[in-house]
């Protein structure tokens, strides 16, 4: 590659108005030569493939965005069958039931914390939970289901127990009840972690012969994977999730697309903050796959992405 080759792109300055539209925004990033904007680009392009192209396309994310608004972009995406498999933690749980049955507050990073536990809230980043939208809320409504579904039966796959649990929300608002609805399944690694987790502790504790086989989820996901002709995955935050989903693709001799966003740096050599560049070592992504490392706030690149791409 010569010096010619590497000088086709001029930077070209980005010009908006008042009426400039998401799409628009994004076709700008392409040509701006700037930095995050030209990844957020690249990771617009590799979805709109990922998308729309026949792929199993996976989506892995941390639990504490589902405190957030971004809760919203996710759901969509679930709605229009846009993704077909999920992989996540816990805490995905908690803040989806706790949010359809209840209500968190936009609060601040900076108010005393041990005020606020004399309050009764919980404090989540700049998210504000009050006591009464959480714990014995989930509670209620987790050992009600629970109750139910044992008299079906002892033993549940985690996928199954939480797709019969998504059907039982009825509520637009719940990615659980959508997942459950356009069969889409949820797979939580750590099902153990977490308030939910702990209410099917709790559950076991009186109900000995109530069952939880993660393996058989480890069964259907195997399935899903050597079934698939082409896999793609968005991987928002690090962590389990995104372990898990990489973790199973390099069976198949890993990913063919991969857009990964994340605040963490490689530095400490965490799976957290390793470049997909690494994955290549593992198998777990294709030499060849079209992929980007996106650095910043989920809550702020994931809408624009999507919004853009609805657009």
């Amino acid at each position: 590659m010569d010096k010619k080759d590497l000088l086709k792109e001029p930077v070209r300055d980005m010009h908006l108005s008042r009426n400039s539209t998401l799409k628009e925004l994004m076709d700008q990033f392409s040509e701006s030569g700037g930095f995050t904007s030209a990844k957020i680009s690249t990771a617009f392009e590799i979805l709109k493939k990922m998308f729309t192209e026949e792929n199993t396309t996976f989506l892995s994310f941390p639990a504490d965005i589902i405190s957030t608004g971004t809760r919203g972009i996710i759901n969509e995406l679930v709605k229009r069958k846009m993704v077909d498999v999920i992989i996540t933690t816990t805490g995905t749980l908690d803040h989806d039931v706790a949010r359809t049955f209840g209500r968190y507050y936009s609060g601040t990073f900076d108010f005393s914390d041990r005020k606020l536990a004399d309050l009764g809230i919980n404090r989540l980043g700049n998210v504000f939970v009050p006591d009464e939208s959480y714990g014995e809320l989930i509670e209620e409504k987790i050992q009600a289901m629970l109750a139910d579904l044992y008299e079906e039966k002892k033993e549940w796959s985690g996928t199954e127990l939480l797709k019969r649990i998504g059907l039982r929300i009825e509520d637009e608002s719940s990615i659980l009840y959508n997942a459950a609805r356009n069969n889409i399944p949820v797979f939580v690694p750590g099902m153990t972690d977490g308030s939910v987790g702990s209410q099917f502790w709790s559950f076991y504790e009186t109900h000995r012969d109530f069952k939880i086989n993660l393996l058989e989820d480890e069964h259907l996901l195997s399935d899903v994977v050597f079934d698939a002709k082409k896999t793609g995955a968005l991987m928002l935050g690090g962590g389990i999730s995104k372990h898990h989903t990489i973790w199973w693709n390099q069976f198949r001799g890993g990913l063919d697309s991969a857009v990964y966003i994340t605040t963490a740096q490689e530095y400490d050599g965490s799976l957290s903050g390793a470049k997909l560049e690494e994955a290549i070592s593992w198998r777990k992504i294709r030499e060849d796959a079209e992929f980007v490392n996106l650095y910043g706030d989920i809550t702020v690149i994931l809408p624009i992405l999507i919004g853009s791409l609805l657009d």
